[in-house]
């Protein structure tokens, strides 16, 4: 893990030390960048994620795609917690606690806008963080590069539906003109853009080219993150500044649900006799939130100011140290881990005899 990775959440607070304080110093500047807008897409905004999430997407190889049977438990496991489970469970986790529980300690115009962004948060899984995860659960590399690919193939098809269908519950109206285009401008052309780059490094200069091309594109990725926080919080501080405890209220129903999905699909690992390499990075990848992308669809959705680009940062800000203790936990329970998927195995080697 880098050091920037490691030491995300300070990053994340001191963004939101600036931001404030250059939008209450410089007002004007943060209009003029939230008006420049192009059919309802910012254009500052716009080059910051792609120069986010490109980066993210050469490291993904979709040749990969054909290693997907060899861990099919596994596989089957994450596919149903990233799509039918996790985010459903973030909605309903959304309207329970910030629909309901917290609404009195809550602005009550931006309601509906909190509970968009945490649905928009956990509509698609993780590209780029994940991989740290798995390496630090000693995961199997080929299938958490299979799942990741396979995870982007159906993140074109499956993101603005989920989103549709999850904030059209949530009584929140649902500009789908606007959605559509987030997933054609924040997915479809950056896949498109990343493996067209990838396939030309490859055949003319071999993984040291595409080694060498990341390594420069690195730097200019996190800067690009950085900028796009300070800018977000920027447009939030007033509300920040007289609501301290958003932030915190909003973190509560993002932790319980990395929590909740990672030991799901880490406990069907188990019970279905998969490794331990494998349950590892399943329940990690199962959890992970591909806040990059949600924070562009927010902005896109609903603006600068709203209370959903605010609820998709706030999963920046606990993304490393609850992901983190996600980590401790899978490496300190791998012996529980391996007895129980020991007696799996055993018992469907006995039946598969006796059949």
């Amino acid at each position: 893990m880098s050091t920037f990775e490691r030491y995300l959440t300070l990053w994340v607070a001191i963004c939101i030390v600036v931001g404030i304080t250059l939008g209450h110093l410089m007002p004007g500047v943060f209009q003029a960048i939230g008006g420049a807008e192009v059919a309802k897409v910012n254009i500052p905004v716009a080059v910051l994620i792609w120069l986010m999430i490109i980066p993210m997407l050469l490291k993904i190889d979709f040749a990969a795609l054909g290693e997907v049977g060899r861990h099919w438990r596994g596989i089957g496991v994450t596919l149903f917690i990233n799509w039918a489970v996790k985010p459903f469970s973030m909605a309903l986790l959304g309207w329970l606690f910030i629909g309901w529980l917290f609404r009195p300690y809550l602005p009550e115009t931006q309601i509906d806008s909190y509970i968009a962004g945490l649905i928009i948060l956990a509509a698609a899984p993780c590209t780029a963080m994940v991989f740290v995860w798995s390496n630090l659960t000693k995961g199997e590399p080929h299938f958490t590069l299979s799942q990741v690919a396979l995870n982007d193939a159906i993140m074109v098809v499956a993101f603005a539906p989920i989103v549709g269908l999850l904030l059209g519950l949530s009584a929140i109206t649902v500009p789908w003109d606007t959605l559509v285009l987030s997933v054609v401008l924040y997915i479809v052309i950056p896949v498109i853009i990343a493996q067209l780059i990838r396939r030309r490094l490859l055949v003319s200069g071999g993984l040291k080219a595409l080694d060498r091309l990341l390594g420069t594109l690195q730097p200019l990725s996190l800067i690009a993150l950085l900028a796009t926080l300070v800018l977000l919080f920027g447009f939030q501080g007033e509300q920040i500044i007289s609501q301290p405890t958003i932030i915190a209220l909003l973190a509560v129903p993002i932790l319980i649900q990395v929590y909740f999905n990672s030991g799901l699909a880490y406990l069907l690992n188990r019970i279905s006799g998969e490794q331990h390499c494998v349950a590892g990075p399943s329940a990690l990848i199962g959890a992970s939130n591909f806040f990059e992308l949600a924070v562009a669809a927010a902005i896109s959705l609903f603006g600068f100011s709203s209370g959903a680009a605010l609820a998709t940062v706030v999963g920046v800000l606990v993304e490393v140290p609850v992901m983190l203790s996600v980590v401790w936990i899978v490496n300190r329970s791998k012996d529980w881990y391996e007895r129980g998927a020991a007696v799996t195995a055993t018992a469907t080697r006995e039946a598969e005899r006796t059949s």
